[in-house]
């Protein structure tokens, strides 16, 4: 963990915002709202407003206030967001394999097994 914490503090990220974006990613160019990242998070606990907020302000996520419901704000990646994950990617899978180099595959399923079970 603290190798992705390193990895994440080289590109002034928390590992919640780096949380974010993927989330954002994965919705390819469709806006979400802050309700619907939150449920996605890892942890649960965060502040997914304040997370965003700090994106915004470095110009990786958009935030798109609904002409009808002011209270309504969808979030979307930029391409500055999109950019940022493409140069994260090949440093995660470099620290991943790290990580895992001494785990065989029988006991990567395992470990797979049991967080599923966790997951619920």
């Amino acid at each position: 963990m603290e190798n992705w914490n390193h990895m994440f503090r080289e590109f002034d990220l928390s590992q919640q915002q780096y949380n974010v974006l993927r989330i954002l990613r994965g919705q390819k160019g469709k806006a979400i709202n802050l309700m619907d990242i939150q449920h996605r998070m890892i942890h649960k606990s965060s502040n997914t407003t304040r997370l965003v907020e700090k994106l915004r302000l470095k110009g990786f996520v958009d935030r798109i206030q609904c002409e009808n419901n002011r209270r309504k704000v969808e979030i979307s990646i930029t391409k500055k967001g999109l950019k940022l994950l493409e140069n994260i990617d090949p440093l995660l899978k470099s620290t991943e394999n790290e990580l895992f180099q001494n785990i065989m595959a029988k006991e990567a399923k395992q470990i797979s097994d049991l967080l599923d079970k966790l997951r619920g």
